[in-house]
């Protein structure tokens, strides 16, 4: 084992094997087009059969090898394909979302931002800034507990039942700020309320003096792929700034959906 400049021991040369070997195993299964027996694979990769059975194992479990029994052998499994799957759809969809931005934009001189799933919280991953000199900037790769932003809670609002309630149950209400939702029964109540308007909002739950508005971006099964939102200062809310708002981003949010759910459709079948 390496030791650092304080002396401690550092674990990461080890971890990093472990994580060559998983790679040296992908890209070996990857070049060949057919099943690759065991001995095969503990020959290609210099490793004793002992320690490629566990690895095995552990990558058959989460499905990113399978066993092929008609060619007596390991190959990519179903994981990779997922893997894929979501890669291009987020791609596409920030593709689609980017020109509806500068139009939410230019229509309401605010800011706005897609947000997708990430974990259990809204990460932004398209964004454009409005023209004011007072504005809300959302960074790329800005993370943001679900409950206290509006994109994220269209987005929960969106969820199969299932997912809120594992959402709710390993979810802890951290006050952000003086109006933060507090407890899952307050969350309950704003998510009925958004699914039955289509529209979330958050009057300076996550920054004071920030609101936001969000719609959600479905699948053509009703799945939340994300969300748009707006944030603006909330000296520049009003009722009528709301209902603008409002319409510029269920417009947007109903053009991209479909558009989504189009091009699902066109993917080749699996």
């Amino acid at each position: 084992m390496d030791r650092n400049i304080s002396g401690v021991i550092d674990p990461a040369p080890a971890a990093v094997k472990s994580a060559s070997r998983v790679l040296d195993l992908f890209e070996l299964l990857a070049r060949w087009d057919r099943a690759v027996s065991h001995a095969d694979l503990a020959e290609g990769l210099g490793i004793p059969k002992s320690s490629l059975t566990q690895l095995l194992k552990d990558l058959v479990a989460r499905g990113y090898v399978e066993f092929h029994a008609p060619g007596k052998g390991y190959r990519l499994g179903p994981a990779f394909a997922d893997l894929a799957r979501r890669t291009a759809r987020e791609t596409d969809l920030i593709g689609c979302a980017e020109p509806f931005l500068r139009e939410i934009t230019e229509r309401t001189g605010e800011s706005s931002a897609l947000n997708r799933l990430k974990g259990w919280q809204a990460e932004v991953v398209a964004t454009v800034s409005g023209p004011h000199r007072l504005v809300t900037h959302m960074r790329l790769g800005d993370l943001a507990p679900l409950y206290a932003t509006s994109g994220g809670k269209v987005i929960l609002a969106n969820l199969p039942e299932a997912e809120l309630e594992e959402y709710l149950a390993a979810t802890s209400f951290e006050p952000i700020t003086p109006n933060t939702l507090t407890s899952a029964e307050e969350l309950r109540r704003q998510i009925a309320t958004v699914r039955r308007d289509g529209i979330a909002f958050s009057f300076e739950e996550f920054t004071p003096g920030i609101v936001g508005i969000a719609a959600p971006i479905l699948s053509g099964s009703g799945y939340p792929l994300g969300s748009l939102n707006v944030a603006m200062p909330s000296v520049r809310y009003s009722p009528k700034v709301r209902d603008r708002v409002v319409d510029v981003m269920e417009r947007a949010a109903r053009e991209i959906s479909g558009r989504m759910g189009r091009s699902d459709r066109q993917r080749p079948p699996e």
